[in-house]
């Protein structure tokens, strides 16, 4: 064969796999017909954005930036969206949040510096902001995506933001919740859940005049991650030095439950992250199970909670410290902060995030966007929120 040709030959070799990865990372190629009445036309695709550093500061499970997997691939790593640029001598922010507005079609992550917006289609930069310079922490969008919560860093308060522009509507304090951190918006809109990391006692703001109207607790011990039921009726809470959770009925006020995991010990000394033995929960869809993490143990634990107190059943082991747990958006998968990825039927892990270099993505920061006809449709809430809306969970 003349050389001309068999260079030709080889060149064409070299470049079919690399044409087909580039296919594979562009908007759409990995689209699936839609199911359940969304039509023979409608194409659909499930991406999962996961924000890091999002484990504290440690660049060492996935770099900087957002990165983007496919679920209907196994997962498999799509692109690194940039965000921040850092000097090599300089220690990145940790990211603290992420939320995204389908209607407004952006993506949001706040830092303990600063809070963000990106566009999901041309993954451009929309706008940046600061407010009072003791920003941000884990927040919250209404359910029309225009609106959002968002904690100060460890503050006493948190900031109304107009979520197109991230433009303060409003300063909120809330005095009974210190040490601002978490924040829940309820599916009918009614009401926004906050909690502090230095409080015992929760604060339920009215979204249409901005101000605090109730408090929940006191709860054992200082608030940390939590989660509601559709309704809005009842709160799921991880508390310090507490392996399992609190529930408390938010129309009492008062704490109903206390539900501790059985069969496992944790100890200080064997938790690296967050200084409590529970760091995340989440409500399944459907609202009958309670999945709690275990730092000490590296496990995750499932509970029923079709019965009052949810009674646990299963346990999973992680492939490293849990500290956040969310579900898919159709409540087939659970995302782990540790990177497994958990079949909610089979309770069996079945992939694990891996970055372009192939290092383990670990992260707390973690949402799910659903594309249809190639826009953005729907975002599951980082908080594993219950979607049942008609009564509380547990049969209560």
């Amino acid at each position: 064969m003349p050389l001309r040709k068999l260079a030709i030959v080889f060149c064409a070799a070299a470049l079919v796999p690399a044409a087909c990865w580039v296919w594979a990372q562009e908007p759409g190629n990995s689209e699936r017909p839609g199911r359940g009445g969304r039509g023979p036309g409608v194409r659909q695709r499930d991406l999962l954005y996961a924000a890091v550093p999002g484990r504290v500061d440690d660049i060492g499970f996935g770099g900087i930036g957002i990165l983007v997997f496919d679920a209907a691939r196994n997962f498999r790593f799509v692109k690194r969206i940039p965000t921040w640029d850092y000097p090599a001598a300089m220690t990145p922010e940790n990211v603290k949040g992420v939320a995204v507005s389908a209607p407004l079609g952006m993506i949001y992550v706040s830092t303990i510096k600063r809070l963000a917006a990106w566009d999901l289609l041309t993954e451009k930069k929309v706008w940046e902001q600061t407010y009072d310079g003791n920003c941000c922490d884990r927040m919250a969008l209404s359910p029309d995506g225009k609106t959002m919560y968002v904690p100060s860093f460890e503050g006493s308060n948190w900031y109304v933001v107009d979520a197109r522009t991230g433009n303060l509507n409003k300063n909120l304090p809330t005095p009974a919740s210190a040490g601002a951190h978490n924040t829940i918006w309820s599916l009918d809109g009614s009401k926004v859940f906050m909690a502090g990391l230095r409080s015992k006692t929760m604060s339920i703001a009215d979204p249409t005049t901005n101000t605090v109207v109730q408090t929940v607790g006191p709860f054992a011990n200082n608030v940390r991650p939590f989660t509601v039921n559709g309704a809005g009726t009842l709160i799921y809470a991880n508390v310090n030095d507490l392996l399992g959770f609190q529930i408390a009925d938010v129309k009492t006020g008062k704490v109903i439950y206390t539900v501790q995991v059985q069969g496992y010990g944790w100890a200080r000394e064997r938790l690296t992250g967050h200084g409590c033995p529970s760091h995340g929960v989440a409500l399944s869809p459907d609202e009958k199970e309670v999945w709690v993490t275990d730092g000490s143990n590296s496990a995750v634990h499932v509970f029923d909670n079709t019965v009052m107190p949810p009674k646990q059943i299963k346990s999973i082991k992680m492939r490293d410290e849990p500290f956040w747990l969310t579900f898919s958006s159709d409540g087939k998968w659970v995302y782990s902060s540790t990177g497994d990825i958990i079949d909610a039927t089979t309770k069996q892990v079945i992939a694990g995030l891996k970055d372009e270099l192939g290092r383990e993505v670990q992260g707390e920061k973690a949402v799910e966007v659903v594309y249809r006809d190639g826009k953005p449709f729907k975002a599951v809430d980082q908080f594993g929120v219950g979607q049942v809306m008609g009564s509380a969970s547990g049969g209560n």
